[in-house]
């Protein structure tokens, strides 16, 4: 981003007291919103801006983040980093809701607006569609968008990032995972087009295997070589697609990645509880509340975010009143660690080994596995500093990120109870994000599930901003139960023996890692790859005579079905390992026309029972009123997808 000097303006508070704030905001740029569009709240405003944070290592609310008293420390004895921080808010404070809603960003972007508005994707949304219907801003809400992720892909300005201290003169073993989708020379050390820890000078070891406990081969150090920055290796004769090579390797000078928790806690406690001396641009923020969303790996940093204790800000008050962690499975994040790789995510059938899940899963305590007590995700927090709770996955989640561990024991034989301050919703037949209309993705071999679950999302956070502004109960938690027969193991699926696919042979598997002895209390990681101590079990859901999975919240698409929808796909063979599952996509398996005609005799009659069970929803709460028509528009269109094939 240019800065240009007519938009700099800094904002200093009084000097730092120990404790861990934030000590300036940098506007780097500030305009209306759509030219000062009035919306339900009046116009918005969009602030770019860099928050600078110092840290005390030395407090207790600080202790658990790694490395912190490693790091170089200023003239005081602080930690100092900064973020970004990218604000829309009411030009009007009077006319805010008094909610700061923070999407934690997924590998630096932004996706609430296209989430909750029908909008269209944006970095730096500024054009009519990248806001949609513009639902958020005209209930009022303060929208925040807060960096926390050091390892960002660098070149584009517009990514949200953490920007934190390097520690100089520590090393360690990291370990990185390729899985090609073509044969290709070329293997990156960081996950996909992230930034990436150097070699070392040192010895390193190259394997390939064919499945993730299969036994690794290692791969001759004539054979490969690396680049001259060596944040990459080459192999002449190209890493072959659809097999898992895997290099351990020894880096040096580790960023400090626990300090991303620690920007989220701080400067949403900052912008909930301003110093009475202006260190941000008038009209400043006016919020009393806080709901933090992420999705993905951004749901999977607010559960990490919450089992190391961080809701609670130095001064004891609560930091996110609610806190929603979508399609984030039973995983954390690889973040609170040396060496650490936040993007690293954990799939069916690549970076599963990586410290993402792990026990605990539940947020109900239970028994370590491996001895030590009990455990669970709110463990570690104040009963005054646990939010109120959503947790929201789909059929992806149950193949690719262990969802059932979320609410069942660990030997899974039993559900768990859900704390009472947590509500978990499931979408039966949904993969891990909005499908639009079914549509063929090279990569895998079925047409992808088109659920649009975005109406299922205003209304659950409707819900949770009337639990959290008024105490209003949402509805009850849905979704699939070992006690009702709708959560079994893979083998006890009906599946239907008509359907042209097989059912998956390898979902996701969670284990037990032993990743030495420095691990569990110093997130110092001296075993690469990890020892495999115990799996733990996969349960899954039970389908219905449709092939629908039972026990969760089904949409109208799916509950007045055209097809079987899915939560898997499978990899297209030109990418290899055509049986292992591949993609966020699920699957759709339309009817057969005669089959659709035999249960609604024609488009209006489908078109009347999808209302119906639009009606339904609605009376749930899982669905506003509001949006039957998008519903109704929705499922006109599928139909006249699958009846024109």
């Amino acid at each position: 981003m240019v800065r240009c000097l007519c938009w700099l303006v800094l904002f200093a508070l009084t000097p730092a007291p120990a404790p861990a704030r934030v000590v300036r905001i940098e506007v780097l740029a500030r305009s209306p919103v759509l030219g000062g569009k009035a919306f339900a709240a009046g116009p918005y405003e969009r602030i770019v801006a860099r928050a600078y944070f110092v840290l005390d290592p030395g407090r207790a609310e600080n202790q658990r983040l790694v490395d912190l008293g490693l790091a170089p420390k200023n003239a005081q004895g602080l930690v100092e980093f900064s973020a970004d921080l990218y604000l829309l808010q009411p030009a009007d404070p009077a006319r805010s809701n008094g909610t700061l809603l923070v999407e934690i960003p997924n590998r630096g972007g932004k996706a609430m607006l296209a989430r909750f508005c029908y909008a269209r994707g944006s970095l730096d949304p500024q054009g009519a569609e990248e806001f949609g219907d513009g639902w958020l801003l005209d209930q009022g809400y303060t929208l925040a968008w807060i960096g926390w992720q050091w390892d960002v892909p660098a070149g584009d300005p517009r990514l949200l990032r953490a920007h934190v201290p390097v520690i100089r003169g520590v090393e360690g073993v990291v370990r990185a995972e390729f899985l090609p989708e073509q044969r290709s020379p070329h293997m990156p050390l960081a996950d996909r087009n992230h930034i990436a820890y150097p070699a070392l000078e040192r010895p390193a070891v190259l394997t390939v295997r064919d499945s993730v406990t299969g036994r690794r081969t290692r791969i001759p150090e004539s054979q490969w070589k690396f680049t001259a920055d060596r944040t990459a290796i080459e192999m002449s004769v190209g890493f072959e697609p659809g097999r898992l090579y895997e290099l351990v390797y020894t880096a040096a000078d580790p960023k400090l990645s626990s300090a991303g928790l620690a920007a989220v806690r701080d400067l949403v406690a900052w912008l909930k509880h301003p110093p009475e001396q202006g260190a941000f641009p008038k009209p400043s923020p006016r919020v009393t509340r806080a709901i933090g969303f992420g999705i993905s790996q951004s749901g999977r940093f607010l559960r990490s975010f919450l089992y190391e204790g961080m809701n609670g800000d130095e001064d004891g008050r609560i930091v996110f009143d609610g806190v929603w962690a979508d399609v984030a499975g039973a995983g954390r994040v690889f973040l609170n660690h040396r060496f650490a790789q936040p993007s690293r995510d954990g799939w069916a059938w690549w970076n599963t080994l990586y410290p993402t899940d792990l026990f605990p899963f539940s947020d109900t305590p239970q028994p370590s596995p491996s001895g030590g007590g009990e455990d669970g995700l709110l463990s570690r927090l104040r009963p005054e500093h646990i939010p109120r709770l959503v947790l929201t996955n789909g059929s992806w989640e149950y193949w690719n990120r262990c969802a059932a561990l979320v609410h069942t024991d660990v030997r899974g034989r039993m559900d768990v109870p859900l704390h009472p301050n947590t509500r978990l919703y499931v979408l039966s037949g949904s993969q891990h994000g909005p499908g639009r209309l079914p549509a063929q993705d090279a990569l895998l071999q079925y047409p992808s599930n088109p659920n649009d679950t975005r109406p299922f999302f205003r209304a659950i956070l409707a819900a949770l901003h009337a639990w959290v502004k008024d105490g209003v109960a949402p509805p009850p938690s849905q979704y699939p139960a070992i006690t009702e027969g709708q959560l079994v193991e893979r083998e006890r699926i009906r599946w239907p023996k008509m359907l042209r696919a097989p059912l998956p042979r390898h979902p996701k598997q969670a284990f037990d890692l032993n990743f030495g002895g420095e691990f569990p209390l110093r997130g110092v990681i001296t075993v690469e790859p990890p020892r495999i101590v115990r799996k733990f079990p996969v349960l899954l859901p039970q389908v219905d005579e449709d092939a629908i999975d039972l026990g969760g919240i089904r949409l109208p698409a799916v509950a007045v079905p055209l097809g079987t929808f899915t939560g898997w796909n499978l990899r297209h063979p030109q990418t290899g390992a055509p049986e292992q599952i591949g993609g966020t996509a699920g699957s759709f398996f339309a009817f057969d026309a005669s089959e659709i005609l035999r249960r609604y005799r024609n488009r209006e009659e489908y078109l009347r029972r999808v209302d119906a069970a639009a009606g339904e929803l609605v009376r749930q709460r899982f669905l506003l009123e509001a949006d039957r028509g998008h519903v109704l528009r929705h499922a006109g269109e599928l139909w006249d997808t699958v009846m024109k094939r």
